[in-house]
């Protein structure tokens, strides 16, 4: 990505299968502790099966990063289904391709998730979970509101190793 050139966010659609599906594979295989799903599970999705992944709906969406015409970013946000936690909403999948990192493109991708967050009816709050070593993905996490309330210690084992998980929450004010 040119440090001079800005990127551009949209809502991703089934169209844009491949790429999204390019993009979550190299995300599972580059930052294995970073997703609850793992390059094995996924490397052999039906190309439907993505595309409904990326169904547009007025409550959910998956935006997506663009350096021009590649995709180097991603993230989803999913209201919860079941009646008692419809107030609920859930980021996950967010991922930025080591070359656009640093250029507020994981910012712009939240932005946009949280922006249509704000525009669900009834939708109260909005949660994620990350890896307790990503001190990264916290702070940016934190300076868009997200506030912790609770840690899972050996959330997610990754060969041998554990690792912990924060679970955050953004109030829709």
């Amino acid at each position: 990505m040119n440090p001079d050139e800005r990127f551009h966010i949209r809502r991703l659609t089934p169209h844009d299968a491949p790429a999204f599906q390019a993009l979550r594979l190299s995300a599972l295989v580059q930052e294995p502790t970073a997703f609850g799903s793992s390059y094995e599970e996924e490397e052999n999705l039906t190309p439907e099966s993505v595309a409904a992944r990326l169904a547009v709906h007025a409550d959910n969406g998956v935006f997506g990063a663009f350096d021009g015409d590649t995709l180097c970013g991603m993230v989803v946000l999913r209201r919860e289904g079941m009646r008692k936690l419809r107030h609920k909403g859930m980021i996950f999948g967010m991922y930025v391709a080591p070359e656009a990192r640093g250029r507020g493109v994981g910012r712009d991708l939240l932005l946009q998730a949280l922006a249509l967050a704000r525009s669900v009816t009834r939708l109260r709050q909005v949660n994620l979970g990350v890896n307790a070593g990503n001190a990264a993905a916290i702070a940016l996490y934190e300076s868009l509101g997200f506030e912790i309330f609770g840690r899972e210690s050996g959330a997610l084992k990754v060969g041998e190793d554990l690792y912990d998980e924060l679970h955050m929450c953004w109030r829709i004010r």
